[in-house]
């Protein structure tokens, strides 16, 4: 679907507004395993943010910093006629959320393994490897399908990102290494992103979840999350990694619905 302004989203469910928030290079496809289980209690909204997926870049450019890009979701959720949703991101996502939620934009927020709680080196690893995936997203595809088909090599290909790779289905492996290698805002995200450390007072309540066997930005980084934000609840996600949501689907659900406090009619 293309919303109101020009992003692409999924949206199912009914109740208070959920919007979901992807990673840098990723895509809403990212939130398929835990959307039934939201819409049960929500109605969720997942995009394709600015520049990702098949969301163009905006024709005025990208926001220069993470505040701008927060700038920029308040704008999506005004155009969706959205008071104050909910809102869920992974990565960059959850830094966004994070952002959000230090505004007093949303109603809650949760963040799973966010941005902002990293040193510049650690930065600079993430980065490197998703580039690097990024690269080897270009393969063609009848490659990459023989490459995620067999479960050896796709633990090899895909096991920095996933704790439990195999968890995925073909397809969906497929869709998330198109939408890396066709993401136009990475490069520039990218670099706005460098230098930024989360530094807001969230107003409202927060999760911070982080996968214990993230290999991105590492499960260490959950230990400054909870100096820097010693307020909001602070959760593991055991055996997960980056991208928890198709590592334990029902896990990441049930943190969401955690945050929110709306249970399934």
């Amino acid at each position: 679907m293309t919303a109101p302004v020009d992003v692409v989203y999924e949206r199912r469910g009914a109740g208070p507004a959920l919007v979901l928030l992807h990673g840098i290079g990723h895509h809403c496809g990212a939130w398929r395993p835990v959307l039934d289980r939201l819409a049960e209690a929500h109605d969720v909204i997942a995009v394709d943010m600015p520049g990702f997926g098949r969301s163009p870049v905006p024709a005025a450019g990208l926001p220069a910093d993470m505040r701008g890009l927060a700038a920029a979701m308040i704008e999506l959720f005004a155009a969706f006629g959205l008071e104050r949703p909910h809102v869920a991101g992974n990565s960059l996502g959850g830094a966004i959320a994070l952002e959000l939620a230090a505004l007093g934009a949303v109603s809650s927020a949760t963040a799973l393994s966010p941005a902002g709680f990293c040193t510049a080196r650690e930065l600079r690893w993430a980065l490197t490897v998703l580039t690097l995936h990024r690269n080897a997203a270009r393969l063609p595809e009848p490659v990459l399908r023989r490459l995620f088909a067999a479960p050896a090599l796709r633990m090899l290909a895909m096991g920095m990102i996933l704790a439990r790779p195999n968890r995925m289905a073909l397809d969906d492996a497929l869709a998330d290494a198109r939408a890396l290698r066709q993401a136009r805002a990475f490069r520039a995200v990218a670099r706005a992103g460098r230098g930024y450390a989360y530094a807001g007072a969230p107003t409202v309540p927060v999760t911070i979840a982080w996968g214990t066997r993230d290999r991105i930005l590492p499960y260490r980084q959950a230990a400054l999350a909870r100096t820097r934000l010693p307020a909001a609840r602070h959760l593991d996600l055991p055996g997960c990694g980056h991208v928890p949501m198709h590592d334990d689907p029902e896990l990441v659900a049930s943190v969401i619905l955690g945050t929110t406090g709306v249970r399934p009619a």
